[in-house]
């Protein structure tokens, strides 16, 4: 190899120098050029949007991808840093689509119920419960792309291109700050030198041969003095310079942080558009299972013991079921059957009624249906040929039907 010893004695030197120079400074022994009070806010406020914009990506990356697979060096990598998207990277090949867990997990209940008996009820249910997770799974897929896309690919961005940027110029800031200092002190020590050579001499004690050489002295440190000056004026325009870079770089990170607010909002998006897509499939799955489970256990009850949650929002279940994109109204779930039902000839049954806590206000939609207060307590009961998601309450002598989502049932 070729080496420039000159070019290496000179970093060397420069090394020393800057090594004595931090010392000096720390111990207060070296002056030290400090800047304004709103460069050093717009210094910490990059160092703070760097930080945070870190654990909002490494987070986002957790949260789309909860269970990274190994590396196989012991370690655990997150979304987005596994070593074959690494390759495809740099091969500048598109990354194959992954199988999410809910795919995965679809795929086994499917190979289940077909070793299992696919004509069985056990079967029937594992092949229904694997088509909704085979849905819920490519609307998970989805979702990671477009917050892949939407909101960590802008993070990394900026990371990788524009604070790379900003901490390379602040490294310059750095040195020139460091060279004006050198050439302050340089400075000082060339007047101190000059100001001890020009103090006039003894005669009566100093010989005529020391004096010409103090005046050569004086003139030596005086030319001294006009290179140190110059030096300075060389030093500090560059540091100026450089500030200004800096500065504008540092400015810019609010328009970063205006970037990052449309990304959160896109983010946001994808992630309710996500959501909304679980709820309509799992609400499907519900009717399904619901639907048979008379057929699968014939004597008993049906219904859910645990109450559902309200869709979205615990204040408005009304308004937030009809706002859920897509998503089913609780009067849409009645069939058309139903509606036309003459309630005062319906007679509870024999055995099969239960006591049921109201979770949140309903307002009936039509005569059939019974409206109802917040944890009040009526009698419930299921009428053959009744879809799942209904039941018929009893409150004194008012009877019409009610949402099992809005019901808490009692043992």
């Amino acid at each position: 190899m070729d080496f420039n010893m000159k070019k290496l004695a000179s970093d060397a030197g420069i090394f020393f120098t800057r090594a004595v120079q931090f010392t000096e400074e720390k111990f207060g022994q070296a002056e030290k050029t400090e800047l304004d009070a709103q460069f050093e806010n717009l210094l910490a406020r990059a160092d703070s949007t760097k930080n945070w914009t870190e654990k909002i990506l490494r987070q986002t990356e957790v949260l789309l991808q909860p269970n990274p697979k190994p590396c196989g060096f012991g370690c655990r990598l997150p979304a987005g840093a596994r070593v074959e998207e690494f390759l495809y990277e740099k091969l500048d090949r598109k990354v194959p689509s992954r199988v999410t867990n809910g795919e995965l997990l679809a795929q086994y209940m499917a190979e289940a119920a077909s070793e299992l008996g696919p004509t069985t009820p056990y079967g029937k249910t594992l092949i229904k419960v694997a088509e909704a997770e085979k849905r819920l799974g490519a609307a998970e897929r989805d979702f990671i792309h477009m917050a892949s896309i939407g909101f960590l690919t802008p993070l990394r961005t900026f990371l990788e291109g524009d604070w790379k940027t900003i901490s390379k110029e602040r490294r310059l800031l750095h040195n020139r700050r460091l060279d004006l200092d050198a050439c302050k002190a340089r400075l000082k020590k060339a007047k101190a030198a000059e100001a001890k050579a020009t103090t006039v001499p003894d005669f009566q004690e100093t010989r005529p041969r020391n004096y010409i050489l103090s005046a050569s002295a004086s003139a030596l440190w005086n030319d001294e003095v006009d290179k140190a000056e110059q030096e300075l004026r060389v030093a500090q325009t560059e540091f100026d310079r450089q500030a200004e870079v800096t500065r504008l770089l540092l400015e810019g990170i609010s328009s970063t942080h205006v970037n990052h607010l449309r990304c959160l909002h896109e983010f946001v998006e994808s992630q309710t558009t996500y959501y909304a897509q679980c709820y309509r499939h799992m609400l499907d799955l519900q009717k399904q299972l619901g639907s048979s489970q008379g057929a699968i256990f014939p004597g008993t009850f049906v219904g859910t013991t645990e109450p559902a949650s309200p869709p979205l929002s615990s204040t408005s279940p009304t308004t937030a079921a009809a706002t859920m994109p897509g998503g089913p109204s609780v009067a849409s779930l009645a069939p058309p059957g139903e509606a036309a039902l003459h309630l005062e000839e319906v007679a509870p049954p024999a055995s099969g009624t239960r006591k049921a806590r109201v979770l949140y206000d309903y307002e009936a939609a039509d005569s059939s249906e019974l409206a109802l207060l917040a944890d009040e307590l009526i009698t419930v009961y299921s009428l053959p040929g009744m879809d799942p998601d209904w039941l018929i309450g009893e409150r004194g002598n008012k009877k019409g039907k009610v949402p099992v989502t809005y019901l808490e049932l009692l043992s």
